[in-house]
């Protein structure tokens, strides 16, 4: 993972468990940490031992998307909000998937991209802390 792409509050994986980061930091020999916390754990790490988290269908039922259609070649979830959706692209070449923001497609797979374009676009969160039961 690139440490450039990732900001605080960013939803990542680290040894099979998910945290958040909270601060992102580089020791005196100038290699990056990230200070990560979840209900259980608030630890740091290596900024290269942490791993990004798949958009999967029930990240996105999580954060608030309900599946609006199904076909042999997509699934689409959208947002309460009309101009937010996403689309799962089920054939190999993946052409279609990603985000959709007022029509425009924006290819993420990752749970941090997803809150780094919301982010920007918005400029506030796209969701509330999740409570993870791990």
């Amino acid at each position: 993972m690139n440490v450039a792409d990732l900001k605080i509050r960013n939803l990542v994986e680290y040894k099979n468990q998910i945290f958040t980061i909270t601060e992102i930091f580089q020791n005196n020999a100038k290699d990056y940490f990230v200070k990560i916390e979840n209900d259980i754990y608030s630890i740091s790490a290596p900024a290269d031992a942490i791993n990004p988290i798949q958009i999967t269908e029930e990240w996105l039922e999580k954060f608030g998307f309900s599946r609006t259609y199904s076909s042999e070649q997509r699934i689409r979830y959208e947002r309460p909000e009309e101009f937010i959706k996403y689309d799962i692209d089920l054939s190999p070449k993946k052409i279609v998937e990603g985000l959709k923001i007022y029509g425009n497609s924006i290819r993420c797979k990752y749970i941090h991209e997803f809150q780094n374009i919301f982010s920007s676009l918005f400029g506030k969160e796209a969701f509330t802390r999740i409570q993870f039961h791990q």
